[in-house]
């Protein structure tokens, strides 16, 4: 069954597609808000705007009647966040139930709903600020549903050599996802305008739903398009790996475990630099260079489609590594970890130093760096529990969320004060977080089954 070992005209690579699209539309759904809000907010040079109101209600309109709002910094940070409280609380449950019943109708479910939510966004910026808060809460329990659903596929579709690269394309949707967010987002903020963003994105969410319940299955056994050549390989590969599904849930085994917190640890870290360089990245460039809309979205873009390539290629490498046996999993999972933080955090340490040209040059190979940790501890639920991936990368999912959470609004306090100084900050705190995460991982991380995955358990969550 060599043929279908690499074939990339495969199912399962049709799969890792499907779900790289799915991926890609949430991100790109709540990216838009990043590059959106710089159009939305009043800017305080702006001697044509009244001052009408300061409760999220449209203060004036443009030239073509596009409303804008007198939201202070504090406000814009939690718009950027918001969302990330509703993901807190569906992201672990739907891990768990899609690792049961399925990802299928789950996360296909939660983007359609998302889709239609993102489409009334600018109804509900018109209609006030708290309708758009209940809004964006709304559309992350729905956003947290799909990404805590989505890993269930890849336990029973990913034979373990080509599982770095599997779920490696499935994940750079988040990348593709931001990077297509900021860069069209640039542009339609000056044409025709802000609320076109959320039009677009939701409508295309709408769209590809069609195509996710009429392709995507949660098993090769149902599929009706694979291959008997395909299916009997994929089975074949991971007989030795307990992957039925099970309501039992070895909750206190895992918490105690020190390879999850290997996982856990790291993620928290690297998504803190993460975050700031991509939610908070539209309002960096806009105080470094006062860009217009295009210019800001087209830079803010080009670190993540950067970073695509950098975990695209690095999947291949790793898997590459197993394949010919040159190197363990667990020395290639800590080889693409250190490879992954290390630089990332010499480079935002040294961007305060730099000129804004130069910044910009190491901000972008911060990215692309940090990409490298996909091929690396990101993947660690498939090799330490394959059985309970879902909830496992739920509540890595999480972790990230954690994060994203509070590193905005702490990024929105450092520089509220003063922009110069308080970047630096930024930069600073990020780098040593960056930095002990990957030395958390380094020393506990392991890529062996463990014990409480391996079999049934009585255990119940």
């Amino acid at each position: 069954m060599k043929d279908t070992e690499m074939s990339f005209c495969s199912v399962r690579y049709g799969m890792a597609i499907m779900l790289h699209l799915c991926h890609l539309t949430f991100s790109a759904q709540g990216q838009s808000m990043s590059i959106a809000i710089i159009a939305m907010v009043k800017h305080t040079n702006q001697s044509n705007y009244s001052n009408i109101s300061t409760e999220g209600y449209p203060d004036t309109t443009t030239d073509t009647e596009i409303p804008v709002y007198e939201w202070s910094p504090e406000i814009q940070g939690f718009l950027l966040s918001v969302s990330i409280i509703g993901m807190l609380i569906t992201t672990i449950p739907s891990g768990y139930f899609a690792g049961v019943l399925g990802g299928k109708k789950i996360a296909g479910l939660s983007l359609l709903i998302s889709s239609v939510l993102n489409l009334l966004i600018p109804l509900a910026a018109d209609y006030g600020l708290s309708y758009l808060v209940f809004v964006k809460i709304v559309q992350g329990l729905m956003q947290g549903v799909g990404l805590g659903a989505s890993p269930a596929f890849w336990p029973k579709w990913a034979p373990p050599l080509e599982r770095t690269k599997l779920s490696t394309i499935s994940l750079t949707g988040f990348t593709t996802g931001n990077f297509i967010g900021v860069l069209i987002g640039g542009f339609l903020c000056e044409y025709p305008g802000w609320p076109s963003i959320f039009y677009i994105f939701g409508g295309i969410g709408c769209v590809f739903c069609i195509l996710w319940f009429s392709l995507v299955y949660d098993d090769p056994l149902n599929h009706p398009f694979i291959s008997d050549n395909e299916k009997g390989y994929i089975i074949s590969s991971m007989v030795e790996q307990v992957n039925s599904p099970s309501w039992s849930l070895p909750f206190k085994a895992i918490i105690k475990a020190l390879p999850f917190w290997a996982i856990i640890v790291p993620t928290i870290c690297r998504f803190w630099l993460v975050s700031n360089l991509t939610t908070s990245l539209p309002t960096l460039l806009d105080n470094m260079f006062d860009l217009n809309f295009k210019k800001n979205g087209f830079l803010s873009a080009l670190p993540l489609i950067t970073s695509w390539i950098t975990m695209t290629v690095g999947s291949h490498i790793a898997d590459f590594l197993l394949s010919k046996k040159v190197l363990k999993v667990i020395r290639v999972r800590k080889l693409f970890t250190f490879l992954g933080m290390l630089p990332p955090s010499l480079f935002i340490l040294a961007m305060p130093y730099l000129g804004d040209i130069i910044t910009l040059i190491f901000l972008i190979l911060a990215m692309s760096m940090s990409g490298l940790c996909y091929s690396g501890f990101i993947i660690g639920p498939l090799d330490i529990a394959p059985r309970y991936t879902g909830f496992l990368m739920g509540l890595e999912t999480v972790s990230t969320l954690i994060s994203a959470l509070i590193s905005p609004i702490v990024t929105g306090l450092f520089i509220k004060q003063d922009a110069a100084t308080g970047w630096k900050n930024v930069f600073f705190l990020s780098s040593a977080i960056n930095f002990l995460g990957m030395v958390f991982y380094l020393i506990f991380g392991q890529a062996d089954i463990q014990d409480w995955a391996k079999e049934e358990r009585i255990t119940h969550f």
